[in-house]
């Protein structure tokens, strides 16, 4: 075309080499873009026809440019756009005009059909022309970038709080070249290596950290949950041997047994001179304990109880510790005396001697090769008859006279057993901190990977970081808001344990099972998401993810499958909504009712409905308002759905297995409240203002990532109106946006090691 007789004598016709450029540059032609521009030609009134049949030959499909022509064209257009301040494709085809000759005034008067050719050919006049100019081009999302508007060192030390003694000396074992990590496909040889390093902490005291200190402890309950959060940035199936051993089967001894049981037993298991196991769950029986079908019977004459697997599937299953190293096990099983069921026990069971040989009566299977957690022994146990002397017999709840009858300080059937399941709080505080930690380390991947990894970016311009697209930022940002969120949460729940009044278990363990249901759903859900932004990267061994994912997936479904955690939440928020009306009179109740009346009111104010002004978006009191109404409105209904079932002659059974999912929906409510809550506490009790800054982002991130979760019962409900949703979606947006660029910050505040973070996408060997 350049070189063209026409061209050269009528420069003029330059005008039109951006837009033939530009509508060849994807290779393809299509029909309509043909048409578009056939016509643009036949209307121009100061072309002659020859000029027009060889314009015409330029956009002829079956005839394309080729490359060269492509490539000089190109160049012309590049060196025009360059001596222009032009916006337009037509403002460089004028320029090339004059740089070849003279603009007529014929042409000048086409301007405006040439530009209409621009737009009808969806092209973004100024996006094009900016193509072709030569020098970096600078885009909003190009100059988004990290930065560093507050001390990570002093955001960590409000992450570690009290415990930042006993988090650093952890960090600082684990970064000794014996816990390099090894290649786990070998069972044997990462079951032992996973031993070794158990062994290695219980040198340093940190299995018996919990214990008193009459039994080789430091009676620090507090450092122990440290402990295992910290040991969780490295290998998860260290964690599980550890909580397994010093946690489960320790603390079961401590909680249940009595001063025998502590003197006999508590330093050697600190020490992990005797390795044990918790053998609670059954292949029949997992979430409901009650049902165990094991039975320890006890025999007066001999003062012994015999342990007894009735058939198959009443065989221990899932145990860890069972299948290679556990010496003892604390099992739970009917007592049986006299011929009653005095219901669940726990007996302390010997399975192996101190050579590993397994003793008679006790048969064990190895469970094998699972998803995720192969450094952990886990087995099946069954028990044929097996005698053990009754001093075994843990008897803080459960004991038997010296005249053999049945005792218990708890007369009540129900507590004692629930007292009993007090041994699995911990875990239950154990394994969501062990999950979120899993979380924090693959936001930490993902995260640093965006940051670096570039990819796309405008034309002619370098590749933008993927960190800064709003799709990479909606899918990591909220989760990164919601490990600071759970974060706090679980410090709470952990002190509020620690801390424990008798009459405040029902509460803490209810707290429990929801916290560790929701942190560890989160779990699952984030470590996915890491995966996936990761791309390919994301789905190699080397880098983690994969091992995080696999074996944090079984957190859902140990220490209670979530879905029944959260049933069990309902219940006892249930429980306490009937407690609040039973100790009311009628004038209390009548209180209660215009209190909720009035809260209404002036939530559901058509004023507050549609308000949407960023303040009002952003302020901590709406976020509370809105997920207390959600929390008191599905309590409440569903107090009324299972009184209607019931009312109507419905079994109380029944009337909860149709109710649910509106069971879990108040579980999720409760704790969703409780963790913005403690959220925005940290917040306001935070007197390093930076930190306080980009906190007060992180929990409005966490809330209107909530809200917006669950945008379609406000909505439903009529305590927000579409225009309000919308603009909750908008904020979301630019608050990803504000926190991506503090993102790489916040994940160094979690201060995870180079050693146990090993992705060699974020850290160079």
């Amino acid at each position: 075309m350049l070189e063209s007789v026409q061209i050269k004598s009528n420069p003029s016709l330059f005008v039109f080499l951006p837009l033939f450029y530009t509508v060849w540059s994807d290779a393809i032609l299509t029909p309509s873009e043909v048409a578009t521009i056939e016509g643009l030609i036949e209307s121009q009134q100061w072309l002659t026809p020859a000029e027009k049949s060889f314009l015409l030959s330029q956009v002829n499909p079956a005839s394309p440019p080729s490359p060269d022509d492509l490539m000089s064209w190109r160049d012309e257009i590049r060196k025009a756009a360059d001596q222009t301040d032009g916006k337009s494709l037509v403002d460089i085809g004028f320029q090339l005009v004059r740089n070849h000759g003279s603009i007529s005034s014929e042409v000048l008067k086409e301007r405006a059909a040439l530009e209409n050719i621009e737009s009808t050919l969806g092209f973004i006049s100024h996006e094009a022309a900016y193509n072709f100019r030569s020098g970096k081009r600078e885009s909003v999302t190009q100059q988004l970038s990290t930065q560093r508007t507050f001390d990570v060192d002093a955001l960590t030390k409000i992450l570690e709080g009290k415990n930042t003694a006993i988090i650093r000396k952890v960090k600082t074992i684990l970064g000794d070249p014996e816990f390099r990590y090894i290649d786990s496909g070998d069972l044997s040889i990462y079951r032992a290596k996973v031993l070794q390093w158990a062994h290695m902490l219980a040198d340093q005291g940190f299995g018996s950290i919990a214990y008193p200190k009459e039994f080789g402890g430091q009676n620090d309950m507090a450092s122990y949950f440290a402990i295992m959060e910290t040991l969780s940035y490295h290998d998860l199936s260290l964690v599980i041997k550890f909580g397994v051993q010093f946690g489960l089967w320790g603390m079961s001894v401590y909680f249940l047994g009595t001063e025998k049981h502590h003197k006999k037993y508590l330093k050697d298991i600190g020490s992990l001179e005797l390795p044990g196991c918790f053998a609670m769950t059954e292949i029949h029986h997992g979430s409901n304990v009650k049902g165990v079908e094991t039975t320890a019977t006890y025999n007066h004459t001999s003062k012994t109880i015999t342990v007894h697997t009735p058939h198959a599937n009443a065989r221990k299953e899932f145990i860890g510790n069972a299948a290679l190293h556990g010496q003892m096990a604390t099992v739970f099983a009917k007592l049986i005396v006299e011929g009653k069921d005095y219901g669940v026990c726990a007996v302390v069971v010997p399975m192996r001697d101190k050579k590993g040989k397994t003793l008679s009566g006790i048969t064990i299977e190895d469970c094998g090769r699972k998803m995720g957690l192969n450094g952990v022994d886990n087995g099946k146990i069954e028990f044929k008859n097996v005698v053990v002397p009754s001093e075994n017999l843990l008897d803080r709840c459960t004991m038997i006279t010296g005249e053999g009858k049945f005792s218990s300080p708890i007369s009540s059937d129900n507590k004692r057993f629930f007292t009993m399941l007090g041994t699995l709080v911990g875990g239950r505080i154990g394994i969501p901190r062990a999950g979120l930690s899993a979380s924090k380390s693959g936001l930490t991947i993902a995260i640093k990977y965006g940051d670096q990894r570039r990819q796309f970016g405008p034309e002619g311009a370098p590749e933008v970081p993927i960190l800064n697209y709003r799709t990479h930022q909606r899918r990591l940002m909220p989760p990164l808001a919601n490990a600071y969120a759970l974060h706090f949460a679980l410090q709470y729940l952990t002190n509020r344990f620690i801390n424990r009044k008798e009459e405040e278990m029902q509460e803490i363990e209810a707290l429990a099972a929801g916290l560790k249901s929701f942190a560890t759903w989160n779990a699952t859900a984030t470590l996915q998401e890491c995966r996936e932004c990761c791309g390919g990267k994301g789905y190699l061994s080397e880098n983690r993810i994969e091992i995080l994912k696999n074996d944090t997936d079984i957190f859902t479904t140990f220490e209670g499958d979530n879905t029944v955690l959260m049933q069990l939440v309902a219940k006892s928020r249930l429980t306490e909504f009937k407690q609040e009306f039973a100790g009311m009179n009628l004038f209390g109740i009548l209180n209660y009712v215009a209190d909720q009346a009035k809260t209404s009111i002036t939530e559901l104010n058509p004023i507050i409905v549609r308000k949407t002004d960023e303040d009002h978006l952003l302020d901590p009191e709406f976020h509370m308002d809105a997920f207390e109404y959600r929390e008191r409105d599905i309590l409440t209904s569903a107090a009324k759905r299972l009184k209607r079932h019931i009312d109507q002659g419905m079994d109380s059974f029944d009337a909860f297995n149709v109710s649910q999912h509106h069971l879990v929906q108040v579980g999720f409510a409760y704790i969703e409240r409780i963790v913005l809550e403690k959220f925005i506490e940290q917040v306001e009790n935070t007197s390093d203002k930076h930190c306080q800054s980009i906190l007060k982002k992180l929990c409005a991130l966490f809330a209107l990532s909530q809200i917006d979760k669950n945008k379609g019962w406000y909505l439903e409900q009529g305590y927000m109106s579409g225009a309000k949703t919308k603009a909750i979606r908008k904020l979301l947006n630019q608050l990803c946006w504000d926190v991506r660029q503090e993102a790489v910050p916040l994940v160094d505040a979690f201060a995870i090691p180079d050693s146990c973070l090993a992705a060699p996408i974020v850290v160079s060997n």
